[in-house]
């Protein structure tokens, strides 16, 4: 439903975007996850036909963004950062506005702003003016407008930036929502809200794809594995960090004289050629411990935010 060829934007000297490819199946969610500043919004621009691309291709529904940008926007919602909403209209009126803008047959208009109304529980506030609005509900308001031309693709960046924790978790809920009948792409730098709702992710970083995959697919790809200790031993952060295969280790204190050790770890490269079978770290950090007391609390799939600085710490000693 969505591919992207060597896809490339330049700012003058600066290279925002190198070279990057990727494809996302139909009916997916995929996540474009990275830090501030990595790309992901100027390759969602280009993906959704609003910029142009320096180098590359990208094909929407089939349709090339580049050779017919207007045709490929009518295959795409898209939901920018900051909401573009005219404040001083009605919502089911600025709904109406979008779906003319979308080119929605004009006898099927009122069909469509009742469908996305419902769809993204905007009735109680149809008649409101937006700068009445909440932020959880301009969000809301600004989604409907995406979706009310019935898009094959949907495009949400940062969807839930400013968000209180409820008004998260209700978008969520939304998305997945969404998703049973089209392709999502959600590009944001706040990891567990991907790993919330995404079936694969895109890690870019400094323009460039990093890895993609499941996160177990990733975990497994990298050998990670999450454990948590919990021990009375005396300085237990720099002994356990001398153990092969030890990526990261976060100390969490609790009452004197216990602390609870969360290590990411995972062979590779000289760590993988002096460790034993990844099965024993757990033996290996209680011995690292010893004579104090290790108990082992957890012993898990690393999730995607250790996944993530695990590649990136990767990438940086390479």
């Amino acid at each position: 439903m969505i591919e992207a060829q060597g896809l490339s934007r330049r700012y003058g000297a600066l290279l925002a975007v190198d070279a990057i490819s990727f494809r996302v199946e139909r009916g997916c969610v995929a996540g474009l996850l990275g830090p501030n500043g990595a790309g992901k919004t100027t390759t969602i621009r280009m993906l959704t036909g609003y910029l142009p691309p320096s180098a590359g291709s990208a094909n929407v529904a089939g349709i090339d963004v580049v050779r017919q940008p207007v045709e490929a926007r009518r295959r795409v919602g898209y939901l920018p950062e900051s909401t573009p909403l005219y404040a001083e209209m009605r919502v089911a009126d600025y709904l109406r506005f979008r779906a003319d803008l979308a080119g929605v047959r004009r006898r099927s208009v009122r069909q469509a702003v009742d469908r996305v109304i419902d769809r993204c529980a905007l009735g109680e506030v149809r008649r409101r003016p937006i700068r009445q609005l909440s932020k959880g509900y301009r969000q809301r308001v600004g989604l409907a407008a995406a979706i009310v031309h019935d898009p094959l693709v949907l495009v949400l960046d940062e969807p839930t930036s400013g968000l209180d924790p409820g008004q998260v978790i209700e978008f969520r809920q939304l998305i997945r929502g969404l998703a049973v009948d089209r392709t999502i792409i959600l590009s944001t730098h706040v990891l567990p809200e991907a790993e919330a709702v995404c079936d694969e992710v895109i890690l870019i970083r400094a323009g460039r794809v990093a890895a993609r995959g499941t996160i177990a697919e990733l975990a497994s790809r990298l050998g990670l594995r999450r454990i948590e200790l919990v021990t009375d031993a005396a300085q237990p952060e720099a002994r356990v960090r001398r153990v092969a295969g030890v990526r990261s280790v976060e100390t969490v204190p609790l009452e004197a004289p216990w602390n609870r050790l969360v290590v990411i770890g995972g062979a590779d490269g000289e760590s993988r050629a002096r460790a034993t079978a990844a099965d024993d770290l757990p033996a290996r950090l209680r011995a690292a411990l010893a004579p104090s007391r290790a108990l082992l609390a957890r012993d898990e799939s690393p999730t995607l935010e250790s996944i993530f600085l695990a590649l990136v710490r990767a990438e940086a000693r390479a």
